[in-house]
């Protein structure tokens, strides 16, 4: 509760506070223009920022391997972006860190140091009506379909009409 008190109620008043005090050194029309202006470059250095991560991410994608790390800085760009956004000197501050590369890698590997990633292989269940899968021969996780799948066979009645036909459907488990 105390980070939520601190963001929603603290950081607005103590915004406040330093754009009426640079307003009153700068001008008011000046503090807005050069709030206007950091939401400007930081919404340039984003989409430069943000293209490479994804580029980044995309090759580590094609060479099999998670990218765990260009997710996580991902997600970094974007509070940077939403805090740029936001007027203000502090957020401001605090956006173009999130965007500065070197600190963002900082950020993104302390958040991967608290994270676990977990990788597995799912279990995937299909249903067959005498089709064939959009898949090719296996499954869409690259496994082959085998010949010894288990068949479990079952009536169903469709419990929100009672008077719908029984049916028999089969279910492959694979």
């Amino acid at each position: 509760m105390g980070i939520f008190l601190l963001l929603f109620i603290v950081m607005p008043i103590v915004e406040m506070a330093i754009l009426i005090k640079v307003g009153a050194v700068i001008g008011a029309l000046n503090t807005i223009g050069l709030v206007l202006l950091t939401a400007v470059i930081g919404a340039a250095l984003l989409r430069h920022q943000g293209l490479a991560t994804l580029l980044k991410a995309n090759q580590r994608l094609n060479s099999g391997e998670l990218p765990a790390k260009e997710v996580a800085e991902g997600l970094i760009l974007a509070v940077g972006g939403a805090l740029l956004l936001t007027p203000g000197f502090v957020t401001d501050t605090v956006g173009f860190l999130c965007l500065l590369p070197g600190t963002r890698h900082w950020l993104a590997s302390q958040a991967l140091k608290r994270m676990v990633v977990a990788t597995g292989r799912a279990q995937s269940f299909q249903f067959t009506a005498g089709q064939r899968s959009p898949f090719g021969a296996g499954d869409p996780f690259g496994r082959p379909a085998s010949s010894d799948d288990d068949v479990i066979e079952g009536e169903y009645q469709n419990e929100g009409n009672p008077n719908a036909d029984k049916g028999a459907d089969r279910l492959e488990k694979k």
